[in-house]
């Protein structure tokens, strides 16, 4: 693993941590922000390629287990410098004790339970430490608040078919819960803040005029300027915290020129963020591309992507830094024919793809955290798929 310089001393870590608590809907402002710039005069470096940022996928139970160091020794011994650790995960709830006067103590688990301990840990390491915040699925928020969510004609809370709850995007209290949270995870010393689940529930546009639920200020069909809003105000509140801002996208909403059902444009949300995440896992396309089971050809696959991003991002005037998810996991689900076991070799052709299209980023996804052993995270300058 290379060494750069990543984030403030230990010292300002604790000072900005102790105690972590949450004030929710309070913006820091005047004199606040001064101070705040003041302490935070040692900026992350940007990477060069042969330093670029490449990460792994550590959920809140890992990064408050022994697991942890497993994870970090995996990082020393290799070429990935980066951790996307859960600080708001898939269910709602803050994976931290942020302190007993936060409005956010009722959602807080603690399954991290020293977070100064992890971000100490990832300073001394030289890991580059993100903090993915889980924003419209929000099965812990829609059940608390059913009128910041969709419901059905009885009143009850409308569920997807696995049984998760989303909040509204359309709504404002719904930005600022999730924007509250972001900006603690910034205090705590996060030098980027990564929003996943950025969009209304999948196949909405289907069901939209059955739910019942508020549009705030828009119209019902305005789902990609609620969304693209979401991410620029994000953007504007996160900027005095010295943090960069990425969002996670469905790899098809870059292939597509907009998914207006769940609200996402990729070249709008793009020009609102430091850095574009868009999932291109193979197991999650089906023919696209000409290929019929592109989870067997892992490399196929995210080349077909990358050369489609790359265009979309060229059109832009200022493009983010594209770093996308790739597949470290085994989707055999697919059934017979349509999937293969995924091991090293499957994770170095996809990061492989993607030098071969001049991008040197990327963040791997393991739900587990398992990743596969003997994986050479640094692309080969030449490579065969036979």
């Amino acid at each position: 693993m290379r060494h750069v310089v990543l984030f403030t001393a230990i010292g300002l870590v604790l000072f900005l941590c102790s105690p972590m608590t949450i004030e929710a809907h309070q913006p820091i402002v005047g004199k606040e922000i001064q101070e705040l710039e003041k302490r935070s005069t040692l900026d992350v470096e940007r990477f060069s390629n042969d330093d670029a940022i490449r990460g792994i996928y550590v959920s809140s139970h890992s990064a408050g287990s022994k697991r942890f160091q497993s994870l970090l020794s995996l990082i020393d011994e290799s070429d990935l410098n980066a951790m996307v650790i859960d600080i708001k995960d898939d269910y709602g709830n803050v994976t931290y004790d942020p302190g007993h006067s936060s409005t956010y103590n009722d959602i807080a688990t603690n399954y991290i339970q020293d977070l100064n301990y992890v971000m100490e840990e990832l300073e001394a390491h030289h890991v580059y430490p993100i903090a993915r915040i889980v924003v419209f699925k929000d099965s812990l928020l829609a059940n608390k608040k059913p009128e910041l969510s969709f419901t059905n004609e009885n009143g009850d809370v409308w569920l997807n078919g696995r049984g998760e709850a989303f909040v509204n995007p359309f709504l404002e209290d719904v930005w600022h819960h999730n924007l509250m949270i972001a900006k603690e995870a910034a205090k705590a010393g996060f030098k980027e803040i990564q929003f996943d689940y950025v969009r209304f529930p999948e196949g909405f546009e289907t069901r939209d005029l059955e739910l019942d639920y508020s549009v705030g200020n828009y119209d019902r069909f305005e789902r990609v300027q609620a969304v693209t809003d979401f991410v620029s105000f994000a953007k504007k509140e996160l900027e005095p915290f010295n943090v960069d801002v990425s969002v996670d996208l469905f790899g098809y909403a870059t292939v597509e020129q907009e998914s207006a059902g769940i609200g996402q444009n990729f070249s709008r949300i793009a020009e609102s963020v430091d850095v574009i995440s868009s999932m291109i896992y193979p197991s999650h396309w089906s023919g696209n591309f000409g290929i019929e089971a592109p989870d067997t050809m892992p490399y196929e696959l995210i080349s077909a992507y990358a050369k489609v991003e790359t265009e979309r991002l060229n059109e832009l005037s200022s493009p983010p830094i594209t770093r996308p998810w790739i597949q470290d996991f085994t989707a055999s689900w697919l059934g017979e024919g349509n999937y293969i076991p995924y091991g090293s070799t499957e994770v170095e052709a996809q990061i492989q793809a993607l030098h071969d299209h001049g991008i040197d980023e990327y963040l791997i996804w393991n739900a587990g955290n398992t990743y596969s052993e003997g994986t050479n995270y640094a692309p080969k300058r030449n490579y065969s798929t036979k």
